[in-house]
This record gives structure tokens, C-alpha cells and sequence, in this order.
């Protein structure tokens, strides 16, 4: 019987809790169960991309600037990644599947109120609340799948489950981009919901009760400090461009927060009698690699979303239409990356399966590198179907490999936690794009800029461009500044893209350091 232990050290006191059934027995219609669990990881992993073609209708319709209406994306993954951690505490102290419940039940209705919200302030505040529901649908439904599989047969179901957590980010944009364009972009919050039924009443017949345990205390210390270091490291990703950063008082204080946060976290987890991370995950080699390599596939999956779509519409001028269907094969070739995987998982070393997803996603980013703005929709396909290949094949082998050597009565605690670092890492893969694409942006625009003068010979060679082109006319200022914006525009995107690239290429390096399992590995 599957069982988890709060205490960092032997002498301490513990507290034994039955999670679920055994592995090895018998789960009546397991399938359906799965069925279920999918919809609910789908729903929670759609949202968090879905509403990226639409930010601009919605910074229209609301009066906000790009930064304000981009809290619409970043407050539903910080809140996500903040209630991530506690989920394994409470689904010991309320039960797993009455938790289950109850967060499907809350992102529902809190998707809902974002279609009818009437200002910004709203529906930052509907998406932070449906962030903290949809932030236990993940750790919950994998903990429940790990528990009701056989090892032999954890990584096919992995394989199937993790089509809704790859696919929901993937195919996001696109469906936003086609909800937006043909009707209006309030119905990008209208997807998620009649899943989100569906699966709670399969949950309701289907899934066995698990028995509340209402001795526990929470570790209020260690959550707050937790909370406040996410919360205020987002805070300073998010705003540090506009407020000029280090110059700036708060990001100045948000910045000492954030580290203190992570600090007094840190320690707390390392002395406190009950902490509610064990600190015993940490002490596991796969499942620390695993996770470090989520975090980044993280900054990876998310904000390649966010840079590929604005670059079909703003550079190569698609309608959003248009571009949200160029985007869809990149969630095709997931889900055949992630069908190959389940049926090679059993035949093929795990660290070779990771290594040639990450082969191919670096490839398709070093590509995206080389892009023009006339780059051919036949291309910019075959390049996305490499890259969603390439996802897919990365995602289920890692999930696989994270929990492999780990000991199962930490399992429930140890999904919390690595899905809070692969959250983490999206919130900042976001934040860390925007912020150097506006950056560089900007100092492009200066750099290219500084050869407007009247000693370029480009200017001096064609005079009957000379009104046109003459940066003492205001038509000639205007036109000359709008090309040095659109170049820098370009060059600023490929940088990005060469970042992303960089951090594929540092995943891959840390292949080596997982270690093979040994034969009767706990399961």
C-alpha cells in the first residue's frame, strides 16, 4: 500500500498515510479512470496557452498597455506554480480524490467568469484563482496514475496521459487563434469547461475514495516564505523591463525578497521536524536531474508558444487565423512523438529517447534562428512538426525517469514538487523572452539607427528616393524609422530564438547524469 512520510530524519515522529492502492493490484476500469484523468491534465495545460493569439483583442477591449494585459498569462502560471507545492500535503489532509474534485470544480466555474469579465482587474483576478484550482490537476492525476499502473506498464500509461499536458500548450494558441478570429476571444475560456464536467463525474463513479487525514498540520512557515520568493521573482521577471530593472526601487526590493524567500525555504526544509516537501527528494539523483531538465523543457515549451505566434503575425503578417493552423502540426507531431515513445519505452534506454527529442527541438530552434520574414508557411510547418516531435519525445521519458528510483511512498510529494519546478520554469521562460526581446529590441533600434546619416551612401546613391528616404522630412523620418524598427524587430526575434536554443543544448548535457536502473528498482 502506497504510504507517505512527513519527517525529514528517522528520530523524528512520523505520520503514516494511506494514499491509495497497490501498484500491483488490480484497479477496476482502469482505463476509464485514465480517460478522465487526461481531460482534467489537458484542461489545466490548455489554459495555461490558449489565450496568447488573444492577448491583443483583449489589451484592445480593456484599454491596457502590452505589459498589463500580458498579466493575463503570467498570474495564471505564477499561481499555478505557487499552489503546486502544497498539493501533496492536501491531498493527504483532505483526501485525493475529494481534492481532485474540488479543483475541477473551481477552475470550471473561475474559466467562466473570465469569458464574462468586464475590466483587466477581473480577469487578472479570475485567472490567478483558476491558476491556484487548475495547480493540483497535474500533480494529482500523475499521482494517481503511478499508483494504479504496474511498473511494467507505467510507461505506455505515461505516454497516453502526457498527450493532454503536451498537447494542451501546444494546440492552445491555435484554437485561441481560431476561437479569436472567427468569433470572439472570450470563447477561449469557454473550451475547458464541459471537459472539466465530464471528468468530475467519471471521477465522482470511478475513482476509489482515499480517507482524509485531519490530524495534520500544514507548514504555513514553509509555504508563506515559498510563496512569497515565486511570487516576488515573477514580479521582478515581469516588470523589471518597464521599470528599467536594478534601477529601479522595486524590482530592487522585489529582487531581495525573492531571494530571501528561496533561502529561508530552503533552510526550513533542511531543519524543520515536518516540513511539507521532504527533503528525502532531493537526496534521489534521477529524480533531481529529471527535474532540473523539466524546469528547463519548461522555459522551452511554453515561451517558443509565445514567441512563435507573434512572429507569424507581427513579422510575417499572417492573420491570426492563419497563423494559429501553422502552429497546429507542432501539437500533431507531440502526439506522435509521445505514441512512438510509449511503444519504445520497454525496448530502448530512456536517456536515448530524451536525447534525440532534445536533438531534434535544438535543431528546429537553431532553423528558427535563420527565419525571414518571407520564411514559407510549407517551412515554418516542417519546422514546428520537428519541433513538437521533438517535445514529445523529451516530456514522457523524463516523467518516467523522475520517479523510476524513487522511493514510492514520496511519489504524491515528489509530482507536486517537479511539476512546481516545470511551472516555475514556464513563468520564467515567458517573462525571460519578452524581456530580451524588448531589450534588444531597443538597442538594435539605436545600433541600426547610428547609420541613418548623411554620409551613407544608400542614401547619397538614390536620389529619387530622396523625399522618401530624407530623415530631415518628417515623411522621410517616419518611413526610415518604421524599416530600423522592423529590422531590429526581426534580429531581436532570432536572438531569442538562438536563446532558447542555448538552453535545449544545456538540457542535453545533463543526459549523462541519469543513471540506469537497476534491475528490481523500487516501483
Amino acid at each position: 500500500m502506497c504510504i507517505v512520510v512527513f519527517g525529514s530524519r528517522p528520530s523524528l515522529n512520523t505520520k503514516v498515510i494511506t494514499m491509495a492502492l497497490p501498484p500491483t493490484e488490480k484497479v477496476p476500469r482502469r482505463a476509464l479512470i485514465t480517460g478522465c484523468l487526461i481531460f482534467s491534465t489537458t484542461i489545466q495545460a490548455l489554459d495555461s496557452t490558449i489565450a496568447n493569439l488573444a492577448l491583443p483583442y483583449m489589451q484592445g477591449s480593456f484599454g491596457a498597455t502590452i505589459d498589463q494585459v500580458a498579466w493575463v498569462l503570467t498570474s495564471y502560471i505564477i499561481a499555478t506554480a505557487i499552489m503546486t507545492a502544497p498539493m501533496g500535503w492536501l491531498a493527504n489532509r483532505f483526501g485525493r480524490k475529494q481534492l481532485l474534485i474540488v479543483c475541477l470544480v473551481g477552475f470550471a466555474i473561475f474559466s467562466l467568469l473570465c469569458a464574462l469579465a468586464q475590466s483587466l482587474e477581473q480577469i487578472v483576478t479570475f485567472r490567478l484563482i483558476q491558476g491556484m484550482f487548475g495547480a493540483g490537476l497535474v500533480p494529482l492525476a500523475q499521482s494517481v496514475l503511478l499508483d494504479i499502473y504496474p511498473a511494467e506498464q507505467r510507461g505506455p500509461a505515461m505516454a497516453v496521459w502526457g498527450m493532454g499536458l503536451m498537447i494542451g500548450p501546444i494546440i492552445g494558441p491555435p484554437l485561441g487563434g481560431v476561437l479569436t478570429d472567427l468569433y470572439h476571444w472570450r470563447l477561449v475560456f469557454v473550451v475547458s469547461p464541459p471537459f472539466a464536467v465530464l471528468a468530475i463525474v467519471g471521477l465522482l463513479i470511478l475513482l476509489p475514495r482515499s480517507n482524509p487525514q485531519a490530524s495534520l498540520r500544514f507548514d504555513w512557515l514553509g509555504f508563506t516564505v515559498l510563496a512569497i520568493g515565486v511570487a516576488c521573482f515573477q514580479l521582478m521577471l515581469d516588470r523589471g523591463q518597464t521599470e528599467d530593472w536594478f534601477d529601479s526601487r522595486q524590482i530592487q526590493i522585489a529582487a531581495v525578497l525573492a531571494g530571501l524567500g528561496c533561502f529561508l525555504f530552503v533552510v526550513h526544509i533542511l531543519t524543520a521536524p515536518q516540513p511539507f516537501i521532504n527533503p528525502a527528494l532531493f537526496k534521489d539523483q534521477n529524480y533531481v536531474t529529471a527535474t532540473f531538465m523539466l524546469f528547463c523543457f519548461g522555459v522551452v515549451l511554453i515561451s517558443s508558444n509565445a514567441l512563435a505566434a507573434p512572429w507569424l503575425q507581427t513579422v510575417s503578417s499572417y492573420p491570426v487565423g492563419h497563423a494559429g493552423w501553422l502552429l497546429a502540426p507542432r501539437g500533431v507531431a507531440s502526439m506522435f512523438g509521445m505514441m512512438l515513445v510509449g511503444k519504445l519505452s520497454s525496448r530502448m534506454d530512456q536517456r536515448i529517447i530524451v536525447a534525440l527529442g532534445l536533438l531534434c527541438t535544438a535543431w528546429s530552434f537553431w532553423d528558427m534562428t535563420g527565419w525571414t520574414p518571407n520564411v514559407s508557411p510549407d517551412w515554418v510547418t516542417w519546422v514546428m512538426s520537428v519541433q513538437g516531435f521533438g517535445l514529445g519525445m523529451t516530456f514522457i521519458p523524463l516523467q518516467v525517469i523522475a520517479f523510476t528510483t524513487l522511493a514510492p511512498a514520496l511519489r504524491t510529494q515528489g509530482s507536486a514538487v517537479i511539476n512546481l519546478f516545470r511551472n516555475i520554469g514556464s513563468a520564467l521562460g515567458v517573462s525571460m523572452v519578452a524581456a530580451a526581446l524588448v531589450s534588444h529590441g531597443q538597442t538594435l533600434h539605436e545600433e541600426i539607427g547610428a547609420y541613418i546619416n548623411p554620409f551613407n551612401r544608400a542614401l547619397q546613391n538614390y536620389p529619387s528616393l530622396g523625399t522618401l528616404m530624407n530623415p530631415e522630412s518628417t515623411r522621410g523620418a517616419l518611413f526610415l524609422n518604421r524599416m530600423v524598427n522592423g529590422e531590429a524587430t526581426i534580429i531581436a526575434y532570432l536572438n531569442d530564438f538562438k536563446l532558447l536554443l542555448l538552453v535545449t543544448l544545456l538540457t542535453l548535457c545533463l543526459v549523462p547524469l541519469i543513471r540506469q536502473p537497476m534491475t528490481g528498482a523500487r516501483v
